[in-house]
């Protein structure tokens, strides 16, 4: 009976979450999903379309289909460059040497800003006139190198994704430093009296020790890439001529800009299975 009991107390104590997690989460999927078969401007009656919301994205919409490559390009960006750059801080700051917790916090601190606080930065930054990027390239004689950045098409997702990156190699720094202090040291210093080199260290020792640390890294960075909105909303809104579009901004654009809450909310639930079509595997 006492165990029996147990077993039932343990699903009270998962009710609370299970509910709001329910409520905030599921629910709004579900009902994403039912809107996404819907003509509906978000005030008046709805209707029914079927499936004619996802065959506009896919076959007639062309800034659909720019906004799926950004977030792609942004995913690659994201795993090679940022990631690379964090895991080499996390090597450097796992060493022992003076000053390694006030480096740390330096450059874990621009992730605790918020990225719309970023996005004003750098706007001053990337300012085509009297802005730092350009005034400092015309102080050391590159000014031939002077551009518009965010306003232009062809380099303007890559600007945005600078000052992104910017902000938000703090976080993978930090789990892999984690990472890299829960390998044994009696391991490192075997291979290293075994004579080891560095490369092979790492890619022999330190990479199959941190896998579970490598999964959680490429894991929320994909998320966040795939959700990316704060930073280009605050930056480019998007443009110019829709370059820097994401399924996030271009679903925002849809439901609330023209008013087409089922193309939308069509958008939403592509970017949900394409989620999980990359985070699951």
């Amino acid at each position: 009976m006492k165990k029996k009991w147990q077993a039932i107390s343990n699903y009270f104590f998962l009710l609370p979450a299970f509910i709001i997690y329910t409520t905030v989460v599921i629910g709004p999927t579900f009902y994403s999903a039912y809107l996404s078969l819907y003509k509906w401007d978000g005030a008046g009656p709805k209707e029914f379309v079927g499936l004619k919301n996802y065959k506009i994205l896919l076959t007639l919409d062309k800034v659909f289909w720019v906004s799926v490559k950004n977030n792609l390009t942004w995913i690659v960006l994201t795993l090679v460059i940022t990631m690379a750059i964090a895991l080499g801080f996390a090597l450097i700051f796992n060493q022992n040497f003076k000053g390694r917790t006030f480096f740390r916090s330096y450059f874990y601190f621009p992730y605790t800003l918020s990225l719309i606080m970023i996005a004003i930065v750098w706007r001053k930054i990337y300012d085509p006139s009297g802005g730092f990027l350009n005034e400092f390239l015309r102080a050391v004689n590159l000014g031939d190198f002077t551009s518009t950045w965010t306003a232009d098409p062809n380099i303007a997702l890559y600007c945005v994704f600078a000052a992104a990156a910017w902000q938000g190699i703090g976080q993978p720094m930090i789990l892999f430093l984690t990472g890299l202090q829960t390998v044994p040291i009696e391991v490192v210093e075997a291979a290293k009296i075994d004579g080891e080199g560095k490369i092979r260290l790492f890619t022999s020792i330190l990479v199959p020790l941190m896998k579970e640390t490598f999964v959680i890294v490429i894991a929320t960075l994909v998320i966040a890439s795939m959700k990316v909105y704060d930073i280009i909303l605050g930056l480019t809104g998007g443009g110019p001529a829709n370059s820097t579009q994401t399924l996030a901004t271009y679903m925002r654009t849809q439901t609330y800009v023209w008013g087409h809450f089922g193309i939308g909310t069509a958008i939403s639930i592509v970017m949900l299975f394409l989620m999980l079509l990359i985070i699951v595997p």
